[in-house]
């Protein structure tokens, strides 16, 4: 397992490019937190290197020591256009937008905004372990509204939820997660309408993390939250890091609805501080020339999909997956296996495979394992043969 092929076929597939001697050269938190023996398939990190055009602007910038502080509207405008182009939404206005440090952070901040200390943040469970994390760092209040049996928005359990966050005239949130991580449920344009509409009725103001939104399975469309009616006074999070993987650096941009433009201005001019510049070149750079690279990386994507099917089906049948149509992370359902609420812990010890624990997503999550698809379809097969081995 210490090379891959790179037959002329798979240089056009950034997911083949790299070998596991080469990915294990990487310093980054996915290849630091476990020992070599073990394989991860954890933190949403891709197995890729950079599109060449990205590391062409950071490198120019360096050599050109082109390394303060950022200015101007490049990313934004690069954002917009990207949008109209693969989104069909020419709606991303370019004077109500504000860069922040990164989705996460930008995500904290817009809550300040709309909520107080004590007041309730909606979310649907099973979902990214941080927005439970910087909720309660925040000293707001997390209110689950658990998805329903199709991974889907549950409506019924989302407008509870809405009920008891504004019990007492608080101010209340929803944050939503779209794509959705872990599931990589799309949300439906009808669904978003929904939300817009039981969000206004019930005076919940609507943030939206849209960070995976250019990640989609072929034949799915994304749609942008605030391009449906009714979300105006909504807020979105977006970011080039998960498509191109950016991680590293750091960079992303807050969306505001024109109802929510004045809340947008109230945002304090120190956010737009903790950008790095050589983040926004990397991300303006991926966005307005990287479209290649991606649709490259989504086609190896839905080639990983169908093997992690496959391979199931042959090796573990027990596991319940149904193929994503957003998102490079896979949502397995091991409870018919007698591993317990935390089987990444049983298959990180006897297979040496690291995956994403399922309880870490709240409600709904015991028995489940987050498995990270943006790697070679070779470490996705050996990582499968490890899974079925440790239940040996």
């Amino acid at each position: 397992m210490n090379s891959l092929p790179s037959d002329a076929s798979d240089e056009a597939n950034p997911l083949r490019r790299l070998s596991l001697d080469q990915l294990r050269l990487r310093t980054s938190v996915k290849w630091r937190t476990y020992p070599d023996d073990v394989l991860p398939l954890w933190v949403a990190e891709m197995d890729v290197p950079l599109a060449e055009q990205v590391a062409r602007a950071v490198t120019d910038a360096i050599a050109l020591g082109d390394t303060g502080y950022p200015a101007g509207n490049a990313y934004a405008e690069a954002l917009a256009e990207f949008a109209r182009k693969r989104w069909d939404w020419d709606g991303l206005a370019v004077e109500r937008t504000a860069i922040v440090p990164d989705v996460m952070l930008g995500i904290v901040e817009v809550l300040k905004l709309f909520t107080g200390p004590g007041d309730r943040v909606v979310v649907n469970c099973p979902v990214y372990p941080p927005f439970y994390q910087f909720v309660e760092h925040l000293d707001r209040r997390i209110v689950e509204a658990p998805l329903g049996e199709d991974q889907r928005i549950d409506f019924a359990a989302l407008e509870d939820a809405f009920r008891r966050a504004v019990s007492g005239g608080r101010r209340a949130a929803y944050l939503l997660c779209s794509p959705h991580n872990p599931t990589g449920t799309v949300h439906t344009a009808d669904e978003l309408a929904a939300v817009a509409a039981l969000a206004d009725s019930y005076g919940v103001r609507v943030v939206v993390d849209e960070i995976h939104a250019p990640i989609v399975a072929s034949g799915t469309a994304f749609v942008p939250y605030l391009s449906v009616p009714g979300a105006e006074s909504g807020m979105s999070l977006m970011s080039a890091s998960k498509a191109w993987n950016l991680a590293g650096l750091k960079a992303a941009i807050a969306v505001a609805g024109p109802a929510a433009a004045d809340d947008l201005a109230r945002m304090p001019p120190e956010v737009s501080h903790g950008p790095s510049h050589l983040g926004i070149i990397a991300h303006t750079a991926a966005l307005r020339d990287g479209s290649g690279w991606l649709d490259a990386v989504l086609t190896g994507l839905d080639h990983n999909r169908r093997l992690l099917a496959d391979l199931l089906r042959e090796h573990l049948p027990a596991i319940r997956y149904e193929p994503a149509q957003g998102t490079y992370l896979a949502w397995l359902d091991c409870r018919a296996l007698p591993l317990g609420d935390d089987p990444a812990a049983v298959f990180l010890e006897r297979g040496r495979v690291a995956l994403t624990s399922g309880t870490d997503f709240g409600t709904g999550g015991a028995g489940h394992v987050r498995l990270n698809l943006a790697t070679s379809p070779e470490l996705i097969t050996e990582a499968v043969r490890r899974m079925s081995a440790a239940l040996d």
